[in-house]
């Protein structure tokens, strides 16, 4: 039986108008609307975001983190996502200045997840390498790796059994602590600046391995207002900024495969562009790529809900901030990660399982029977997929009905014969007076049959 997971995207439903608009645009049919209201399914959900970008009425939102959780340690360590760099923008804007403001807010120290991003490109440069499995697909983004699990679960031995840069920013970040100041790992807090929900439930639930070492996951959105407020007065600390050009274009589409550097590769971002590729691998095409990075967000990660940036605009912030930076990884990272790669450092502990959300009833017998009903109520369907039922599509109508969530009178057009072929039985009825009606009639007036008759 498949366990539920923990889900940062939630549902606030005193907003909820019951629109319909998020159950055509969840990626994994994960939306419905029943009694006027949404509701979210738990074991398909992929916490993508994708309803909380495009709700008209806020209805949807991320759980996470905030400030307060740094009080629970003796150490902080901010891990800033490479997305986050490009949130901001002006003429003496620069990375050093943006880290320096974490630690005005609180924060000990700053660790790069754009560090990170670096060593994970060699990581997965060296897995390629090994394996023969073509194409192999980034497992960087958590929402793309849940999409697998639920959707295209053939899919899972095509990603790349890396951990992503957040996790290995976590790790390195807390051994050099423990090193410098003698600390326990668990006085040491790390926090992802994170511009997704995704990573969110990444955090909370990872998936490949049981214990992260990241703390918790405060939201973009809720670290800018208070960077805005600090970075006016902030000088630049030397030192703090360690990250290549490689590294922090990790935050935008394509910056993850040109990092690999592999000689065949490909970038795909926007989880429905995502989607027809996935479709497309599952048919055997693109054996012919060595490797596909996937992002979840138009964009890439500058591009998440979570974020404030117009995508575009991040992506020229990106630019600006980076123009000036190295344009390789030095030899030294290299080094370490040949040094680490065989000990297993990089590489995920566990399996990644298929999540199943097809599974009609858990006897064969009666899971038979109802495909059949599936089958057959599918039949009986317009087939339009117009969502007006409050499922996303006739198929998805048919599952709930078979599964007893929903009833063929909620298609809207069902509903309309129905009612149409009832009113025609009501009309014909109506013509018709039956004999024994009128014959009391007559008899009421004290005529014979004869003279009924006649």
């Amino acid at each position: 039986m498949v366990q539920p997971y923990f889900h940062s995207v939630t549902l606030e439903t005193e907003n909820c108008k019951g629109c319909t608009i998020c159950i055509k645009r969840c990626p994994t049919e994960a939306i419905r609307v029943r009694s006027g209201k949404a509701r979210i399914l738990e074991l398909r959900c992929i916490d993508c975001g994708e309803c909380i970008r495009i709700c008209p009425n806020h209805a949807k939102r991320a759980i996470a983190d905030d400030f307060s959780l740094l009080s629970k340690f003796k150490y902080t360590v901010a891990l800033p996502a490479p997305s986050f760099y490009a949130q901001f923008s002006g003429p003496d804007m620069s990375i050093s200045k943006i880290l320096q403001g974490l630690l005005q807010l609180g924060f000990n120290a700053v660790f790069e997840v754009a560090e990170a991003a670096e060593y994970v490109s060699l990581a997965i440069r060296r897995y390629i390498e090994s394996s023969s499995i073509r194409p192999l697909i980034s497992s960087a983004c958590p929402a793309i790796v849940r999409l697998i699990q639920v959707r295209f679960p053939d899919l899972i031995e095509h990603l790349v059994p890396v951990h992503a840069p957040v996790d290995i920013a976590a790790r390195l970040a807390k051994e050099m602590v423990m090193r410098k100041l003698g600390l326990r790992r668990e006085e040491i807090g790390a926090f992802f600046i994170t511009p997704c929900p995704a990573k969110v439930t990444s955090v909370k639930q990872p998936i490949g391995f049981e214990d992260s070492w990241v703390d918790g996951a405060i939201p973009i959105t809720s670290v800018y207002a208070r960077m805005l407020n600090v970075l006016p007065y902030i000088n630049e600390t030397e030192g703090l900024q360690q990250a290549s050009s490689v590294g922090v274009r990790w935050g935008r589409a394509t910056g993850e495969e040109n990092a690999v550097g592999v000689p065949r590769h490909l970038a795909v971002d926007g989880i429905q562009s995502v989607i027809e590729v996935l479709e497309e691998i599952e048919v055997g095409k693109f054996n012919d790529i060595d490797f596909i990075e996937c992002q979840a967000c138009r964009g890439g990660c500058v591009g998440g809900p979570l974020t404030v940036q117009n995508a575009f605009q991040a992506w020229v912030n990106i630019e600006e901030l980076t123009k000036n930076l190295p344009a390789e990884i030095v030899p030294e990272i290299e080094q370490e990660v040949e040094k680490r790669w065989e000990d297993g450092f990089y590489s995920l502990e566990a399996k990644i399982e298929p999540r199943s959300i097809l599974k009609l009833d858990d006897d064969l017998s009666r899971a038979i029977e109802k495909m059949e009903l599936l089958e057959k109520t599918l039949e009986s369907l317009p087939g339009l997929d117009c969502g007006s039922c409050g499922s996303p599509s006739c198929q998805a109508l048919a599952e709930d009905i078979v599964r007893g969530l929903a009833s063929e009178g909620d298609c809207v057009f069902v509903l309309r014969d129905g009612v149409q072929s009832l009113a025609e039985e009501l009309l014909e009825l109506a013509r018709q007076v039956p004999s024994s009606i009128s014959n009391q009639g007559a008899a009421d007036k004290g005529l014979s049959e004869e003279e009924t008759e006649k």
